[in-house]
């Protein structure tokens, strides 16, 4: 790799693809998923090796209920042997781990994962690492207005006062810079309601690879092309 790439801070990732890179193998949407967990683990040590510090993943979106119950109660397991496990990983590469989402709609075993998962890591100084589950941009964006919304009915908060810092501050990622790089693999070119108002100046990078074939390999090209970006956040460009 070259040591002269400069690293994105934040890295956000659309796992794209488990289902037909599972097809094509000739096996179940599922094996697909259980791959694509394994990738994540990898892509972790990866990332963290790299310098990058912050990497969030959509795991699972709002709309993902709406696929076949017996795929999402395999997601739904594979998600809670995952988050059991990664105590034990997050706390050998020192990661810190938060879920991002509306937590209140998984069931009860899982939210106490998330929280013993989320307790043990706090502390750690390596890799951030936000996992989004039952995550929405716009639904994270409304469930932040209705507790500003909130705060001024109490009177601890003067609606003059309601902007984008009080916006950023109630939203799942208060406390995480907004993503420099964000990848989709699989070759969708689409953001699927996924961190919209964190992604206003964030580079976008897609690649027909599928989440479970994503690499090390793959991580450095999307690097590679981020470092081939202007980031001027609106300035003029040199002609």
């Amino acid at each position: 790799m070259d040591s002269e790439l400069k690293m994105p801070r934040h890295v956000a990732i659309i796992l794209d693809g488990n289902g037909r890179w599972a097809k094509a193998q000739g096996k179940p949407r599922n094996y697909g998923h259980v791959q694509g967990a394994k990738t994540v683990e990898t892509i972790c040590e990866e990332a963290y090796k790299m310098g990058i510090q912050y990497l969030t993943v959509y795991a699972f979106s709002t709309e993902n209920w709406n696929r076949p119950k017996d795929e999402v109660d395999a997601l739904m397991k594979l998600l809670g042997t995952y988050l059991q496990n990664s105590i034990k990983t997050a706390n050998k590469n020192r990661m810190c781990v938060r879920v991002i989402g509306d937590k209140s709609h998984l069931d009860k075993k899982l939210r106490e994962r998330i929280a013993t998962l989320e307790e043990a890591t706090k502390d750690n100084d390596g890799l951030h690492f936000q996992i989004a589950l039952n995550y929405g941009g716009r639904d994270e964006i409304v469930r932040a207005v209705k507790k500003l919304a909130k705060q001024v009915e109490d009177g601890t908060l003067a609606a003059e006062n309601v902007n984008e810092a009080a916006l950023n501050d109630s939203l799942d990622t208060a406390g995480i810079p907004d993503p420099d790089l964000l990848i989709r693999t699989c070759n969708e070119q689409r953001v699927s309601n996924f961190l919209l108002w964190q992604l206003a100046y964030t580079e976008f990078y897609f690649t027909p690879v599928p989440w479970p074939a994503f690499t090390r390999e793959e991580l450095i090209k999307a690097v590679e092309a981020y470092n081939h970006r202007d980031r001027r956040y609106g300035g003029l460009k040199e002609e």
